[in-house]
């Protein structure tokens, strides 16, 4: 009895950053790979600020010359700042000794994703734009993707396996019940992109600045390109759910007025593309990969932007994908136990930084984070995570474990002054519940 004829090896669904990174690194290995991307780029995506981990990402993909060649912004780290401006402090990625590229970018999407995307093409991937996958059925053998290229024109294809990269729609998460959101991150995004925002001088006018709200919520300040700047506050759903109501520019500049460090910042910025709001964007995947399947990037899981690790996790994601998938061909097992380890990465990494987010909702993480001067040590490890190593030194984990200790006493008995904020008790977790 022969097998299936297949179309291709394998296919990935989805041409953002996890895709494109999946289909590169199995087309240079010499699979036959399809990828199927229902836009046609250059398309506008959120999510421009990357972290110093990305480096080893497009080292590997062939891209490190040609995103240095780009344009885009230098980022060395960020700029914590109070709501009041009269605390806060620079994080520097070159401050830990494990970050061994600390100098990355602020990206414009459209033109990074585009890189992202060619650089498939130039590897060998057949890269059908355009081209949605309207379902997918597993069985023993195969895979087989239902895709259509227009409206009414579809095509059957076999693949001996998927790697799911659909982001946020979560094809296969969705279809095999997998998506499990996160309550505690239950969180709403209002953003645009200006021009005019002063940005600091010398190095750091590319950092990320992070501006912490009187309450639980936050803004980000990202310069995506010499002229623009992505705006946006995050805020805890109850927070938002106490706005005045209005279109989403008055809630954003209403949000901007009630925060003196971004009234500053925002008195002479101009608006240049339309107000956004994105909601509930922080889950997981109860597994990330199965007989013949692997979720990569937002697919298979999403954290609270805070930390910029969206970009970063989804092509580190797609490159592990190719990897278990190219074992997987070799050994000719493509059963969920040989992608064991892969899911167990995903799970991994994410309980990392997810700690991480979680605590910086509660008042007692931001107490220390936006010292101006914390413990150098303590603060070099946390740096370390925050730029991408979610697996450091023994040592640094030793003192990681410290920095949280500080943050549970601190919120007993006020080891460090407490920031600036209005009332204390405005959108944080109730004391004892963090």
């Amino acid at each position: 009895m022969t097998g299936p004829n297949f179309d291709y090896d394998f296919a990935v669904a989805g041409g953002g950053p996890a895709g494109s990174a999946a289909a590169t690194a199995l087309a240079l290995a010499g699979h036959r790979v399809l990828l199927a991307e229902r836009d046609r780029f250059p398309r506008f995506h959120i999510g421009e600020s990357l972290i110093a981990t990305a480096n080893q990402a497009f080292a590997e993909l062939g891209l490190a010359e040609r995103v240095a060649a780009a344009g885009f912004p230098e980022k060395w780290g960020a700029q914590l700042t109070t709501h009041d401006g009269r605390a806060g402090r620079p994080v520097d990625f070159s401050s830990s000794p494990e970050v061994l590229a600390p100098q990355t970018f602020q990206v414009c999407r459209e033109k990074f994703d585009q890189i992202l995307l060619d650089r498939a093409r130039e590897a060998g991937a057949t890269v059908r734009e355009g081209c949605r996958v309207e379902s997918v059925e597993l069985a023993a053998d195969h895979v087989a993707l239902r895709v259509a290229a227009a409206p009414g024109v579809e095509e059957r294809l076999l693949v001996r396996a998927l790697v799911d990269a659909t982001g946020r729609g979560g094809l296969l998460a969705r279809q095999l019940g997998l998506r499990a959101e996160e309550p505690g991150l239950a969180n709403v995004a209002i953003y645009a992109h200006y021009s005019g925002v002063p940005r600091p001088a010398g190095r750091a006018a590319g950092d990320i600045r992070i501006v912490a709200r009187h309450d639980a919520g936050w803004f980000w300040v990202i310069p995506i390109d010499e002229r623009l700047t992505s705006v946006g506050v995050v805020l805890p759903k109850a927070l938002y759910a106490r706005l005045e109501k209005g279109d989403p520019e008055r809630m954003l500049a209403a949000s901007f007025a009630d925060t003196p460090a971004m009234a500053e910042l925002m008195a002479g910025a101009r608006r240049e593309w339309p107000t956004r709001v994105e909601r509930d964007f922080s889950y997981r995947a109860t597994r990330y990969a199965g007989d013949r399947w692997l979720l990569a990037g937002d697919a298979g899981s999403f954290l609270d932007p805070v930390f910029s690790t969206g970009v970063s996790i989804a092509l580190e994601s797609g490159l592990e994908a190719a990897r278990a998938l190219d074992r997987a061909a070799r050994a000719g097992d493509f059963s969920a136990a040989a992608f064991r380890g892969f899911d167990r990465v995903q799970r991994r990494r994410y309980a990392v930084f997810r700690r991480f987010v979680l605590a910086f909702y509660t008042p007692w993480f931001r107490d220390l984070f936006f010292q101006p001067g914390p413990p150098p040590a303590l603060f070099r490890a946390v740096v370390t995570v925050l730029a991408g190593v979610w697996r450091p030194r023994l040592t640094t984990r030793a003192l990681l474990e410290l920095f949280f200790l500080s943050v549970r006493l601190q919120r007993r008995f006020r080891l460090a002054p407490r920031i600036a904020r209005r009332d204390a008790g405005a959108g944080f977790p109730a004391e004892g519940s963090a």
